[in-house]
């Protein structure tokens, strides 16, 4: 370029060019920054105080599970968007050590970082386990196992272990009876020996009152032989408001030395599934064989619910011998053995005439 002019005004458009160019690469770097800064914040943004999840989710960690297998199973069940980040995170971090087995509720929604510092502090998710009334402690077992992954077999030997039966209630040999059923909540994995004895604390709080220790004295009982005569009212009564009446039967008929005759005792020893009882069951030598004899059996039969714990402490005053099933869960009550024969036959028709029509019924639909 030999025209100055041309020189000038080329110069000029160069360094105006550059400026615009640095301008641009800062404003870039800005651009990238914030960005940056942004997304950063995204990630690592600490849990609102106030937050409140929309949903979650159940995550169970084995014991031995890999930070991977934690990782894979929050993304399979959508709580975790980049497992890569949230590995990468904890291996940086050195938090990938810190998480624990067992089983804990996981809310959805939450950034990888947020996820990895939650896992570190939440505490283990409580599981609703429900025990029914009248319910044997093998049964109880088969339930902890399905719901707790605690050892069915381990459960039911500490139950039937004198020497722990003696720690919690020294007047029994085993704890069939003393495990209160309700509805309870547990840790996954508690184990079995602490599960047994949260069970039998709350039998035994039921006889801490002054007037159930009061009544217990009265009777002359032992607490073990009130909760075998509640297992038995347990076993016979299907409608709650029952149990007082059969309570007051069966006392009727202790005072009075006359045998029991309850069916659920028989049931006990009878091998299987509850099944009707035929009149050879009756005859089988057993002490739990109440119609062979006189007095309680040996322990209880099953392990019985609060009502029927107080109805055997506190039965309602009646003269009732005798007791018949209507058919519907209820029972008609007799003072002698002359009304109790006509209920029984009467009943017996009713039963009778029910099942015609049942098998009517069956044929009439093929």
């Amino acid at each position: 370029m030999s025209d100055p002019s041309k020189l000038k005004i080329w110069l000029g458009k160069t360094l105006f060019g550059l400026f615009l160019l640095r301008r641009a690469w800062w404003i870039i770097l800005v651009v990238l920054l914030i960005a940056g800064s942004v997304g950063l914040y995204r990630i690592l943004q600490p849990l609102p105080a106030d937050f409140q999840p929309e949903d979650s989710m159940i995550l169970r960690v084995p014991t031995g599970a890999t930070f991977k297998q934690v990782a894979d199973s929050l993304h399979r069940y959508g709580a975790l968007k980049s497992p890569q980040i949230f590995l990468l995170m904890g291996k940086i971090t050195g938090k990938e050590r810190l998480i624990r087995s067992g089983v804990f509720k996981v809310p959805l929604g939450l950034t990888e970082w947020q996820l990895l510092n939650y896992l570190q502090t939440v505490p283990p998710h409580q599981i609703k386990v429900t025990f029914p009334e009248g319910i044997l402690s093998y049964r109880m077992a088969g339930i902890v196992q399905q719901h707790l992954g605690v050892d069915s077999s381990e459960f039911v030997s500490l139950v039937y272990d004198s020497a722990f039966a003696h720690t919690l209630a020294p007047e029994a040999d085993n704890l069939e009876g003393f495990l209160l059923p309700e509805t309870y909540f547990f840790e996954w994995k508690t184990p079995a020996r602490q599960i047994i004895r949260r069970l039998v604390k709350n039998t035994l709080k039921i006889f801490e009152p002054d007037s159930v220790q009061a009544r217990l004295q009265e009777l002359g009982w032992t607490r073990q032989q009130l909760l075998t005569l509640a297992s038995i009212i347990e076993g016979e009564v299907l409608v709650d408001s029952e149990a007082i009446y059969v309570s007051s039967l069966y006392h009727n008929r202790l005072r009075l030395g006359w045998p029991l005759q309850a069916d659920p005792t028989i049931q006990f020893v009878v091998p299987g599934p509850p099944r009707r009882l035929l009149k050879k069951d009756l005859e089988i030598d057993s002490p739990y064989n109440t119609y062979k004899y006189r007095g309680l059996p040996p322990g209880p039969i099953n392990n019985p619910g609060k009502n029927a714990i107080l109805a055997a402490l506190f039965p309602v005053k009646t003269k009732y011998l005798y007791m018949v099933a209507v058919g519907d869960g209820r029972h008609k009550f007799s003072r002698t053995l002359k009304e109790h024969n006509y209920w029984h036959k009467k009943f017996n028709q009713v039963r009778r005439k029910v099942r015609r029509e049942k098998r009517l019924q069956q044929l009439n639909q093929k």
